[in-house]
């Protein structure tokens, strides 16, 4: 029987951006409503804040994503600009190096140059990428991918504590958009977990931690300076 591993690394792109949009969207919203909701607004003045922060919050996820992924990229392309200049330029020095790369990892020197000059014949330029600056298919940064993610997920994560306050009585509002939103981030990290092979409850524990602390400090500074929006 044929041995076959299931391995998730890549996956990271997508889930990084997809985690990161959904927690920021749940903590984030249920947040700005506690802190409204404690500083004794209405309802509706709560909705349009907690919209506002939808529609704020998904943009500049998107935004700050694509600047960021985007500055990776350029930095994998400037990389592959100059391997590629190195390949045209002394293409001998590069399989010598690439060898001296399999020889740190155990292989021996004879060897090792076969296995660079067999992996150049097929792509040079890949095999260097990979072995030598790190950069694979799987890693490889994808701007608009990260973007889109986020801002989807923020939507998604911010929807949720945004219909609890929506069907919630105004006098237990604050309470159950806590315990929502602890909950949604406490299934989030589940689902973070298993799609990423990690463990479920040290990940559960993380995102709901930092999100009743998000929540409480928002609630005391909205309780103190009783703001109006």
């Amino acid at each position: 029987m044929t041995h076959h591993e299931n391995h998730r690394s890549h996956r990271i792109g997508w889930l990084r951006a997809s985690v990161l949009g959904a927690n920021d969207g749940i903590v984030s919203t249920s947040s700005l409503i506690i802190g409204v909701a404690a500083a004794n607004t209405t309802t509706s003045e709560i909705m349009l804040a907690g919209l506002a922060g939808l529609v704020a919050g998904a943009m500049s996820m998107a935004a700050g994503e694509y600047v960021s992924v985007s500055s990776q990229s350029d930095t994998e392309n400037a990389d592959l600009a100059l391997e590629r200049q190195s390949l045209a330029e002394d293409i001998e020095s590069e399989k010598q190096e690439l060898a001296k790369i399999y020889e740190k990892r155990g292989v021996t020197p004879k060897l090792a140059y076969q296995v660079a000059e067999q992996l150049m014949q097929h792509d040079a330029l890949g095999a260097h990428a990979r072995d030598e600056i790190g950069i694979t298919e799987d890693s490889k940064a994808q701007p608009i991918q990260a973007a889109l993610s986020s801002a989807a997920t923020f939507t998604v994560g911010a929807m949720l504590p945004l219909l609890v306050a929506w069907l919630a009585p105004l006098t237990q509002l604050i309470t159950l958009v806590a315990l929502a939103s602890l909950v949604f981030l406490a299934l989030l990290g589940s689902i973070a977990a298993v799609t990423g092979g990690a463990p479920i409850g040290r990940a559960c524990a993380r995102v709901t931690f930092w999100g009743a602390m998000a929540m409480l400090l928002t609630a005391v500074v909205g309780h103190w300076f009783g703001v109006t929006v």
